[in-house]
C-alpha cells in the first residue's frame, strides 16, 4: 500500500492531497501541503504523528493557520489541522477546559456570555487555543498565561501528560519547551463578572480592532514581537515604511505592524518584505525586530 493510500484509507474525507496553503492559512498564500489531515481524536492525531516519524515524513500541526507563512514551494509532509478537537467544558463555576482546536475568539465569547472574566480584552485574536498557548498570545494588557492553569500535551511516543503553568518558562509572546510537544487542551481559571459588562467590553475591543487593524485584507496579525522599550509598528512608521510594497505584499497603511496580502501576493513577496522591514529598521534605529510569525517550508 502506498503512503497516499495508507492515509486516505484511514482518514477518508478528512484527508486531502496537494492542498494549497492559501486554503488553510490566513495569509492566503503558499504552496501545497503533500497531505492535509483533520484528525478527529487524540488517538488519530497521535497515530498520524507516529506514522510520519516511521515514514520519515515532515509533520506539523496547525490551528487556523493564522500565525504562519508557508513557502511557495509548499510543505512536503503532513499538515494536521486541529479543528475537530474543539470541545469546551466548564466545571466548578469558573474553570474552563478547551480543546486545542477551539477558536480562541469563540472561547472569549463563551466566557463573556457565562460571566467569566479575564480574557475579554483578547477578543478578536485569530487562531485557536492550541496556538494561543504555544505563543502566549495576548492583547490590550491581557495574555493567555494570565488565566492559564495547565494544559495537556502529547509527545512523539503518544504519551499524554499535564503541565502546570509554573512548570513552563513563558513571557511576552514566548513559551519555551514545547518544541517537541503537541498541545491537546488547556484549562483556565476565570473570575466572576457580569456578562453584560464583559460583552460590552468585548464589543469595544472588536470595534477598536476594526478601527486600527486592516481586517479587510488577508494577513497573519502582528508580524513582529514588541521590542523592549518601544513598539514595532511605531519603529516601522518612523522609518517611512508604512505602505511599502513588494509584489502583492504591503506594509499596512492602517497599522504598520501588519503585512497584508493586498492582492495576488506570493509568500516570497511577503518574506522579502519582512526582511526589508527588518533591515531598514535595524539600519535606521538600531532595533532588531524579532519575528512573531512562523516560517514553514523552504524560503531560500
Amino acid at each position: 500500500m502506498s503512503d497516499y493510500d495508507a492515509i486516505k484509507d484511514k482518514f477518508g474525507a478528512y484527508c486531502s492531497f496537494n492542498e494549497p496553503a492559501a486554503n488553510f492559512t490566513t495569509y492566503r498564500t503558499g504552496g501545497a501541503a503533500w497531505a492535509l489531515v483533520r484528525p478527529g481524536s487524540r488517538d488519530e492525531l497521535g497515530s498520524l504523528w507516529r506514522w510520519c516519524l516511521e515514514k520519515k515524513r515532515p509533520f506539523c500541526v496547525l490551528g487556523k493557520g493564522s500565525n504562519v507563512l508557508v513557502s511557495d514551494k509548499g510543505f512536503d509532509g503532513v499538515t494536521a489541522l486541529t479543528e475537530r478537537l474543539a470541545g469546551i467544558e466548564i466545571s466548578g463555576g469558573y474553570t474552563v477546559k478547551a480543546g486545542a482546536g477551539v477558536l480562541w475568539d469563540n472561547l472569549v465569547r463563551f466566557c463573556a456570555e457565562k460571566g467569566l472574566g479575564g480574557v475579554e480584552k483578547t477578543s478578536g485574536i485569530p487562531g485557536t487555543v492550541g496556538g494561543a498557548v504555544r505563543m502566549n498570545a495576548g492583547a490590550y494588557g491581557q495574555e493567555i498565561f494570565d488565566r492559564l492553569v495547565s494544559f495537556e500535551a502529547m509527545d512523539s511516543e503518544r504519551r499524554i501528560f499535564t503541565l502546570k503553568k509554573h512548570q513552563i518558562a513563558h513571557g511576552y509572546r514566548n513559551v519555551r519547551g514545547l518544541e517537541s510537544l503537541i498541545v491537546l487542551s488547556a484549562t483556565f481559571e476565570f473570575y466572576p463578572l457580569g456578562s453584560t459588562e464583559l460583552l460590552a467590553e468585548r464589543a469595544r475591543v472588536l470595534v477598536k480592532r476594526a478601527e486600527k487593524q486592516p481586517l479587510d485584507y488577508p494577513s497573519a496579525g502582528s508580524v513582529f514581537k514588541r521590542p523592549v522599550g518601544d513598539y514595532a509598528s511605531r519603529l516601522i512608521d518612523v522609518c517611512g515604511l508604512k505602505g511599502l510594497k513588494i509584489g502583492g505584499a504591503q506594509v499596512s497603511s492602517k497599522h504598520a505592524g501588519f503585512i497584508i496580502n493586498s492582492g495576488g501576493a506570493t509568500s516570497a513577496d511577503i518574506y522579502r518584505l519582512i526582511r526589508k522591514v527588518q533591515s531598514e529598521v535595524k539600519a535606521r534605529t538600531g532595533f532588531e525586530l524579532e519575528l512573531e510569525q512562523i516560517m514553514l517550508g523552504d524560503f531560500t
